[in-house]
């Protein structure tokens, strides 16, 4: 499919509920928003139909799963096709009984279906118990068709993996989304906040030089837990072009709508000047498999 050279990309970052339906109504808001500043495609935070649940190992969290496809997608399916935009909205996946994951799913400009990417890297840290919850993904990294570009989705923790976006951007991504939900514990933050910020984003940007092409950060915001804990989400949302600048980077503290212009167009000039494809030593990567050389 030949895409146009210039698409409108929306970031509907998100303060979060405890209600389900009053979170998919806010997504509901924020993609008409972006939609009526021009986005034609437009990603949600990851989880963003509850509070990130992961905070704690309960077993009456397992209760806001759902299949997928099934209620979430349909509705926003119909949003797609009415808006002409694309919608990309991670849930919490109910497989089959004792089996869920962390999905995120892709709906075109028509509203249909094209698929869903399970997360593959699953966290286990101090108020975010995923491994609790989740399944590591067993999809593989894929690349989705849409009416306006090739892109790629992965999601939150897959953030740190240099591997993932790579085998991504090769299977032809040319935007990389990463709907997210990652912030502070409060008690660090003072020492370790501003490091930490950096880190993540500079670890992303790195995806986006390396692999020439858009990298599509989705962030939640806001604080959820316990007053005196829990994590404060810090928002910062942002889109890097193919030499790795931040283009575009929503508030900190609050529900945010960017509507950033990409130049496809971009992503070819970029990867002739810097050829790092062209460059790899594709013949002497097998150990990259392995968990780690023992000499």
């Amino acid at each position: 499919m030949k895409h146009s050279q210039t698409i409108n990309i929306g970031l509907a970052q998100m303060v979060c509920v405890v209600d389900p339906d009053e979170n998919l109504d806010r997504a509901v808001s924020l993609v008409r928003k972006a939609a009526a500043q021009g986005a034609q495609i437009v990603c949600l935070p990851e989880l963003f139909r509850s509070l990130y649940f992961c905070q704690s190992e309960d077993h009456d969290h397992f209760a806001l799963a759902e299949p997928v496809p099934g209620p979430t997608t349909a509705t926003l399916g119909a949003l797609a096709a009415e808006l002409g935009v694309v919608i990309i909205a991670s849930l919490f996946e109910r497989r089959a009984p004792g089996v869920y994951h962390n999905t995120t799913a892709v709906l075109d400009a028509d509203g249909a279906y094209l698929g869903k990417y399970r997360k593959m890297h699953i966290p286990d840290d101090p108020l975010f118990y995923e491994k609790f919850y989740f399944t590591p993904g067993d999809l593989g990294f894929k690349v989705f068709d849409t009416r306006f570009v090739r892109l790629g989705v992965l999601i939150c923790w897959d953030q740190w993996y240099p591997e993932a976006a790579r085998l991504t951007a090769l299977r032809g991504a040319e935007v990389l989304f990463y709907p997210t939900a990652i912030g502070w514990h409060p008690s660090e933050k003072a020492k370790h906040g501003a490091i930490q910020h950096a880190s993540w984003e500079l670890i992303q940007r790195s995806h986006a030089v390396a692999n020439g092409c858009y990298v599509v950060s989705v962030n939640r915001t806001g604080h959820e837990g316990a007053p005196d804990g829990g994590i404060e989400f810090w928002g910062q949302s942002f889109v890097a072009d193919p030499s790795s600048m931040v283009i575009a980077r929503a508030a900190v503290d609050r529900s945010d709508v960017l509507v950033v212009s990409c130049d496809l167009g971009r992503i070819d000039v970029q990867r002739t000047h810097w050829p790092f494809l062209r460059d790899r030593r594709i013949d002497a990567y097998d150990e990259i498999t392995k968990r780690y050389i023992d000499e």
